[in-house]
Parts: structure tokens; C-alpha cells; sequence
């Protein structure tokens, strides 16, 4: 098993999980003390899918995120600096401080943005891969993450029957997270596997463990190969669970705080790497998982430190930046 990981991917992946933790818990803490304005959603626990499903894209493949989108950015390659001065507002931020939280975005990575639209992000990434397959001719993979909830969306079945009609180099990526906002899945899906849809695409469909960022590396090295070999569309349903309310502030009334919490002790993704790359695989040491961890700290800090010294954007510039220039 750990022949295929090298100790550098190994490194990378856990890097960027404790790099979306931190970002996580920083941007949890100062919208708790009102330094953010919107709302904000984190991704603390869901770590792993976004790691291991971009650890296996290259630089210039291209992802379509949600409204819960810190993660994707950061497993992308954006700059936390930039991310975080965007969701204080400042005119240094990725979207010049127009887009906030739930609408950051950097092209810059392939990162397509986040959307506060719930299902909205299917049918982006589909026309990207038609637009990469069919018009500029080239081999690059798209990807959309999305939760259950949006998995219930006409927007979800008419993506997905296209790709799939029109054989397009496109990976659905299920964060079946349990809850839909307030709604917990079982409500809304009868159906124990939400990937078994895809095979009424005639589509591969595949679960994997969504806190163990090598199997989702594995699922979706593979979905890449098939999709970049002209094999079409995979649908990859990562079973992880949401540990923090629907958005930073939730009372959560609708479910039990100490099952919420036991959960996340036995499922966080990070002490499941572990375990795995330490305990079991032998090609990373829990002291260089520490390090990692102290270099991400320092990384938020400094990321947190330019938000603050970064300029507000000029209110007579409201308009600037909403339509492309001629």
C-alpha cells in the first residue's frame, strides 16, 4: 500500500489539511467576535475530500466549488493571504473584496469559485469540460464538489446527463456530509448510496471513506486517468459527516452536541492520517506532522496579519470589477 504514496505527497496532503483546519478555525473565530461581515460556512472535518481529489488534479485543471468552499480554495492552490484578506472585504482579496465567503474564487489555480446557489456549481463545470473537450482541445479534467442536499436538484440530473451523454471529462464529487442545512439525508434520499444514481447514467459510481484522504487521493487518481484517456465522467460519493452547523453561528437545535462531537473524535480526517502515514504505512512521523501543524499556524497568522493591514476597497468603486472590461 504505501509503495504508490511518496513521502513528498504524503507531506503535501497533510500540509494542506492542517493549512484548511487553521484557515477554518481562524475565520470560525473572528465571525464569532463580528470581524467578518455575511455569513460563513467551514469545512472543519471535511478535510480529506478536497485534499485528496486535488492532490491528484494538475495546476490547470479546474474545480467548481459550494457555498462551504474555504477547503476547495485552499486544496486548489490559492493563497491564504489573499483568501483571507477577500473574506474581511479588502480591496487586496482574491475578488478585490467583492465576493466574500461564499463567492471567493481564484482562475488564477483553476479554482471556478464558490456558489452561494446550492447546486449551482454542476452545470459550470460540465460547460468547462465541454468547453475544454469539444473547443479548445485539450486534456483538462473539471471537477464539482457538492453535498446531499444538492444532489436532489434538477440542476444534478441535467449535468450529469450530459456529461455523460456527450462523454465529457467531468468528476462529481459527493460530500454526503448528512445534512442539508437542517435536514438530515434520510429525509430526502431513499437511498442508502447517493453514486448509486450514476449508474442510470451509465457512469461509474464510487464510495469511498471521505475521512481518509488516501482512499479519495486513490478514487480520484483514477476518475482523472479515465477522464483524461476520453473515458468520460465518474461519480465519487465521499462519506464524511458535517461537524459544524449549517453556517458559523448555527444553534443547531436540530441535532444532539455530544453524538456531533463524538463523532468528530473518532472521524477527524487529520488524526486518521495519522494513523494511517505514521502508524500503519510508515512513510511520515507524527513529529513532522507537528511541524507541519506549527508551520500552518504561522502561515494563518501571517495570512490573518494581511487582512488587517490591507485596505478597504474605495466605496465610489462599488461597481467596479461586476462587468468585464471591453
Amino acid at each position: 500500500m504505501a509503495a504508490k504514496y511518496t513521502k513528498e505527497l504524503a507531506q503535501e496532503m497533510y500540509k494542506k489539511m492542517s493549512l484548511i483546519r487553521h484557515f477554518e478555525e481562524s475565520v470560525k473565530r473572528d465571525f464569532l467576535a463580528g470581524e467578518i461581515p455575511g455569513f460563513t460556512h467551514v469545512y472543519i472535518g471535511e478535510e480529506a475530500i478536497a485534499t485528496g481529489v486535488c492532490a491528484a488534479l494538475r495546476d490547470d485543471d479546474l474545480i467548481e466549488s459550494t457555498h462551504r468552499g474555504h477547503g476547495h480554495c485552499v486544496a486548489k492552490g490559492a493563497d491564504v493571504k489573499l483568501m483571507m484578506a477577500e473574506i474581511f472585504g479588502r480591496e487586496t482579496g482574491l475578488c478585490k473584496g467583492r465576493g466574500g465567503s461564499m463567492h471567493i474564487a481564484d482562475f488564477n489555480v483553476g479554482m471556478l469559485g464558490a456558489n452561494g446557489i446550492v447546486g449551482g456549481g454542476f452545470n459550470l463545470a460540465t460547460g468547462a469540460a465541454l468547453a475544454n473537450k469539444e473547443y479548445l482541445k485539450n486534456d483538462r479534467v473539471s471537477v464539482v464538489f457538492f453535498g446531499d442536499g444538492a444532489s436532489n436538484r434538477g440542476t444534478f440530473h441535467e449535468a450529469i446527463n450530459a456529461a455523460s451523454a456527450w462523454n465529457l471529462p467531468v468528476i462529481f464529487v459527493n460530500e454526503m456530509n448528512c445534512w442539508a442545512s437542517t435536514t438530515p439525508y434520510r429525509t430526502t434520499c431513499n437511498t442508502e448510496d447517493i453514486s448509486d444514481r450514476a449508474y442510470g447514467y451509465h457512469i461509474p459510481g464510487v464510495v469511498v471513506d471521505g475521512q481518509n484522504v488516501f482512499e479519495v487521493y486513490d478514487a480520484a487518481a483514477e476518475a482523472v486517468e479515465r477522464a483524461r484517456k476520453g473515458e468520460g465522467p465518474t461519480f465519487i460519493e465521499c462519506k464524511t459527516y458535517r461537524i459544524e452547523g449549517h453556517f458559523v453561528g448555527d444553534p443547531q437545535l436540530y441535532r444532539d452536541a455530544k453524538e456531533t462531537q463524538k463523532i468528530y473524535e473518532e472521524t477527524d480526517p487529520l488524526k486518521i492520517f495519522r494513523e494511517k502515514a505514521a502508524d500503519e504505512m510508515g512513510i511520515m512521523t507524527r513529529e513532522e506532522c507537528d511541524e507541519l501543524d506549527e508551520f500552518c499556524a504561522k502561515e494563518l497568522e501571517e495570512a490573518k496579519k494581511f487582512a488587517m493591514d490591507s485596505p478597504w476597497p474605495d466605496a465610489e468603486g462599488y461597481m467596479k470589477y461586476v462587468y468585464a472590461d471591453e
